[in-house]
């Protein structure tokens, strides 16, 4: 079955990756609905819990991420053993990425705002990883013909500048155009010549003393946020579930 797939469904060699980036979407869907259907009081399912712990489902897929890679790197690369723990690690993953917000905060922010981060973590993954299956190498180095290939040169200075280029984008605060400028050519490169976000760390070390350009990189984070921070957020709310409105502050009667 794995061999038929390979030759008539998909390039040699990326069946395991079509397995995990599905494994990995379908397990961030279906964990949404539960929780959400948790958080709603809907439904058979609820929180799972061992001598009054509440165990995060971060924990299984962490467990899972572990079978899946280690089981991945002993299977070789054909056959049946290399799909299945693609399956794992896929699912694995997308437990862990739909608590990237509490790993990151070390906090149980599921349900907060900054619980956001993990729907934004779960798609910037499924895109890169959905660019690579589609086609791209990171780095641009699938974009070079055969005699550049030969050239080691040639190699070196592609992978070496898109790096640099990926690198300086992240250092301005431009996650996504970093991840992205490492598969598709020339993405990385826009971010780098870009103004930077402000609070990253190269505004830090490098608008300290140039008022204007740190005035200009502001404005243009402020128009940038007004336009698109409206449309993300239906998105994120619409895929993972809208966080819950903060508390109201309590009224001193006294």
């Amino acid at each position: 079955m794995v061999q038929w797939l390979e030759r008539n469904i998909i390039e040699p060699g990326k069946l395991p990756l079509l397995l995990a980036l599905t494994a990995f979407v379908l397990t961030f869907l279906i964990t949404r609905l539960v929780t959400r259907l948790i958080r709603a009081g809907k439904g058979p399912f609820g929180n799972v819990k061992a001598g009054g712990l509440h165990i995060h489902h971060v924990v299984p897929g962490v467990v899972l991420v572990v079978i899946g890679g280690f089981g991945a790197v002993a299977s070789g690369r054909e056959g049946l053993g290399p799909a299945l723990c693609a399956v794992i690690f896929g699912i694995g993953a997308g437990l862990v990425l739909d608590e990237f917000a509490l790993i990151l905060h070390l906090n149980d922010v599921y349900w907060s705002e900054e619980g956001r981060r993990s729907v934004e973590a779960v798609v910037l993954t499924a895109a890169v990883v959905g660019l690579v299956l589609s086609g791209f190498s990171p780095f641009g180095v699938d974009d070079l013909d055969q005699e550049e290939v030969q050239g080691r040169g040639t190699v070196i200075a592609t992978v070496a500048g898109n790096f640099v280029f990926s690198l300086v984008a992240l250092l301005k605060g431009k996650l996504p155009t970093a991840l992205f400028g490492a598969i598709v050519p020339f993405v990385a490169l826009i971010g780098a010549l870009r103004l930077a976000r402000p609070g990253s760390l190269w505004a830090r070390r490098f608008y300290a003393r140039r008022p204007h350009a740190r005035a200009r990189a502001e404005l243009r984070a402020y128009h940038h946020d007004r336009r698109w921070t409206g449309p993300a957020r239906r998105v994120q709310d619409w895929i993972g579930g809208a966080p819950d409105e903060p508390a109201a502050p309590e009224l001193d009667r006294r």
